[in-house]
């Protein structure tokens, strides 16, 4: 298997950060949304903000998203075949900033 499973849209291959999970399990609720691919994590400074989504673009599968902590953000690319109706949902639901 290599270490892939996925808990119900959310592909588990990498590491997530703890505080973000949740998150991502909301924007797994959206209907049009395939996918949601955690990626890379990188450090960043910062001071106890509470955890959030960014939207970022467009990718040729569907939206990149940036998840951040006070103290990493991570990667997150969410597979849909209507980027832009899935954007607005998460806008209009407030899963992003």
């Amino acid at each position: 298997m290599g270490g892939k499973y996925r808990i119900n849209k959310i592909k588990q291959e990498h590491t997530i950060i703890e505080d973000i999970l949740p998150l991502l399990e909301d924007l797994a609720t959206l209907k049009t949304i395939k996918s949601i691919i955690p990626g890379r994590i990188n450090r960043r400074s910062g001071s106890g903000m509470e955890p959030y989504l960014q939207l970022k673009y467009n990718t040729p599968t569907g939206i990149k998203v940036l998840a951040k902590t006070s103290s990493s953000v991570q990667e997150v690319f969410v597979v849909t075949d209507h980027p832009d109706k899935t954007m607005h949902l998460m806008k209009e639901e407030k899963m992003v900033k």
